[in-house]
């Protein structure tokens, strides 16, 4: 029997993708680095290999007999260096692939992300069909990203069936490694003080797993198919997850300008800063997609929007019913004054600007 391979089989749209291959009956290895979290595919009787996705001979041994790769893996923090984004999402793509391309496999499913594209003019949604002019804004995730799926098409074109899929903001059940969700965490948490104005695209993890399996089956090689769901404002984002966590929303919505000078005060602080710099230029931008390719050529079709909010809290108020903030939690009122202040200076300004 044919072998599926996955790499990043361990994280959030991994274990999903992994799951969803051994419920399609494909006979699954996956790849599992020394101290990965293996709690979300250790029920599913998988056979599971040693392997980093930079160790290019454990990347051959792993490409045995196998037919299809799902290659998942990377590295998504924002708050991670340049040199490690690029190392593991570039040159780990392109060990990879030229592996499976090496070991004749027929076909393979990279994991891109809507990043790869760039985020939308602001006010407008953004295809495949957008040429990436988001280097400028200086942000190795984004760029890593960008440059890795040009390693993917790059292999691609010396014959190697490729297709691209590029989920949006994934949230759901099953992030041990706090990688996307970390953000309904820190809302939560109330560990956003404050923000900035942007927009961000949310999908559920199920829907971009079986996204990923629709795009083995249906798929283009040479294509990308953008996997994505409800494009939120930050400001609606936040009042619905008010309204289904009972904490209130962050009371302070900063000019772009003032929240990039505490954010970089913030950086010079000795211990891990509340935000960077990275996180508030991102959270600045306006990625929101549209996925009516996928949804024409592949049938995909994601689940409601509010399901995925839902899932997501109730995960971490399950794993972690101690840390999360109670329903009726309120910011610090020292915020709730900032706030006030912000939205009255806002409105003088806006009545003076007439």
């Amino acid at each position: 029997m044919s072998v599926t391979l996955v790499t990043g089989a361990t994280g959030l749209v991994g274990s999903h993708v992994t799951r969803q291959l051994v419920e399609r009956g494909d006979r699954v290895r996956a790849t599992v680095r020394t101290g990965s979290i293996v709690d979300q595919i250790e029920d599913l009787g998988i056979e599971t290999v040693r392997c980093d996705v930079l160790d290019r001979p454990a990347v051959r041994r792993a490409m045995r007999d196998v037919t299809r790769v799902f290659h998942v893996a990377g590295l998504t923090s924002l708050r991670a260096g340049a040199d490690a984004l690029f190392r593991v999402n570039v040159d780990g793509t392109r060990i990879v692939l030229e592996e499976a391309l090496r070991a004749g496999v027929e076909r393979v499913v990279h994991t891109s992300s809507v990043a790869a594209i760039g985020p939308a003019r602001r006010g407008t949604t953004a295809d495949e069909r957008q040429v990436f002019r988001s280097s400028h804004h200086g942000l190795p995730y984004v760029n890593s990203k960008h440059v890795a799926e040009n390693e993917a098409l790059r292999v691609a074109a010396r014959g190697l069936p490729v297709v691209i899929v590029n989920p949006a903001y994934v949230l759901g059940r099953g992030d041990v490694y706090r990688s996307s969700t970390v953000l309904v965490r820190r809302f939560m948490r109330r560990q956003i003080p404050a923000y900035v104005d942007g927009a961000l695209n949310v999908v559920d993890v199920s829907d971009v797993a079986r996204g990923h399996l629709l795009a083995d089956e249906k798929g283009v090689p040479g294509e990308r198919y953008i996997l994505g769901n409800r494009n939120f404002t930050l400001d609606r984002l936040f009042a619905d997850l008010s309204r289904l966590t009972g904490v209130e929303p962050p009371a302070v919505k900063l000019p772009l300008s003032i929240a990039l000078q505490l954010a970089t005060a913030a950086e010079r602080l000795p211990g891990r800063p509340l935000i960077t710099v990275a996180e508030v230029r991102a959270g600045s931008l306006w990625w929101a997609f549209r996925s009516t390719k996928a949804k024409r050529d592949l049938g995909w079709k994601p689940s409601h929007h509010e399901d995925t909010l839902v899932d997501t809290i109730a995960w971490y108020r399950e794993r972690e019913p101690g840390i999360v903030s109670p329903p009726g939690t309120r910011q610090p009122f020292a915020l709730r004054v900032a706030g006030f202040g912000v939205r009255r200076a806002s409105g003088l300004a806006s009545t003076f600007g007439q």
